[in-house]
């Protein structure tokens, strides 16, 4: 069976007000929930998808009521008939504040084949480190819920860009889905309707005889995924197994290669830190490399090694070490420059720590060779640029 299929995708219907509907991945501005609370004074009486997540600044705010209130929402909008439906895959067309095209497609893919453990292997693989301490709340938000909404990105080694660039060039003979501009500050969007999807598949599979797809933003949404379907298949049947629509996700893939894809670095934050901190960092680090670290209005450069892959992960560990010693303590993953500087000057006794990026052509080799990369390695892109919940899919029969 293939590890790639093609979904029966719910879109809202025509009436719905799409720069309303389409909210940013939940798991984005998470120390900054004035932009939560700002987006929800758009969509507060409207349908949107905002209705259908639980954005992870509020993940530990009475989560039952709020898990409770999204399932019934999910329900709502079945039984109204917001959504139409239709088989196929979905070409994305979407430019950012940042760059003018980033090409994508939805698809769904087979979460038994997808492996985010050390040492299992399969041809759709984690990128980072999961943190199994954040799996069980994720698995909480999806195990009732009837729609799955995708913010999860794959990356394809595509460097012949032989897939989605080509679908591109013939967008004029696919059915346009939507276009319009996204809300808070994401850009614009277009979708267009992809239904000969074959061969398509054909072309992903013949690509790599090991690893197919990495997984570059959402793997801590997919292994969610992936622990609620092996616990949803304990009680099926074999033939239920086979197609059941919990088994496959709903991703968009896109080229490794594809000029609007940026690597950027995840900053961290920690929170009610001390100096020991930074002496400690200072301590541990050197090289030819140089990060900036924040403190108040304060900023400083400390020296790094060249190598990013080694950088983060002596980095991730002391903070690892230290939060382990400092239980007050805690730590959060920032995008974006300008965001690591707001959310230090708002939190007295916190430390910013930028990291360096990655080079796109060091990853599958890094991947194949170690396995994972250290947890929050990279982002496909500065927040605003994430991905933004349009598509859904039932995962409920």
């Amino acid at each position: 069976m293939s590890y790639i299929v093609t979904p029966k995708i719910l879109l809202p219907i025509k009436s719905i007000d799409m720069k309303k509907w389409a909210v940013i991945a939940c798991d984005q501005f998470t120390s900054e929930p004035e932009y939560w609370d700002q987006l929800k004074s758009i969509v507060d009486n409207v349908p949107s998808t905002y209705h259908l997540i639980l954005p992870e600044v509020y993940l530990e705010r009475d989560m039952k009521h709020n898990i409770d209130r999204v399932n019934r929402m999910m329900q709502t909008y079945l039984t109204h008939n917001i959504f139409s439906e239709f088989e196929g895959f979905v070409l994305v067309d979407r430019k950012t504040p940042f760059v003018k095209r980033r090409l994508g497609l939805v698809i769904a893919i087979d979460l038994e084949e997808y492996e985010y453990e050390p040492n299992k292997h399969g041809k759709i693989r984690a990128t980072e480190k999961t943190v199994p301490e954040r799996i069980p709340p994720r698995v909480r938000v999806r195990e009732n819920a009837s729609i799955e909404l995708p913010h999860v990105l794959v990356l394809v080694d595509d460097a012949k860009k032989s897939i989605i660039d080509e679908l591109y060039k013939d967008k004029k003979n696919f059915e346009l889905l939507y276009n319009f501009e996204l809300n808070m500050k994401g850009g614009s969007i277009k979708g267009y309707k992809v239904t000969d999807t074959q061969p398509i598949i054909d072309k992903i599979e013949s690509l790599s005889n090991d690893i197919s797809l990495i997984v570059g933003d959402g793997n801590h949404s997919l292994a969610s995924a992936k622990v609620c379907w092996d616990n949803l298949k304990k009680n099926l049947t074999e033939e239920e197994t086979k197609n059941h629509p919990a088994r496959f996700a709903l991703v968009e893939m896109i080229s490794l290669y594809d000029e609007g894809l940026t690597f950027e670095p995840i900053h961290r934050v920690i929170f009610n830190a001390d100096e020991t901190l930074v002496s400690g960092l200072k301590s541990i680090l050197s090289g030819t490399e140089e990060l900036q670290i924040f403190n108040g209005d304060l900023s400083e450069t400390i020296s790094v090694p060249s190598n990013p892959f080694t950088a983060i992960k002596v980095i991730q560990d002391y903070l690892d070490n230290y939060l382990k010693n400092h239980p007050d303590s805690r730590i959060d993953f920032i995008h974006g420059l300008h965001n690591i500087k707001h959310v230090v000057s708002k939190n007295r006794n916190s430390i910013g720590i930028t990291m360096p990026p990655l080079k796109r052509d060091m990853l599958l080799p890094y991947i194949r060779e170690f396995g994972v990369l250290p947890r929050k390695s990279f982002s496909l892109g500065e927040a605003e640029e994430k991905r933004y919940y349009i598509e859904g899919k039932r995962i409920l029969k």
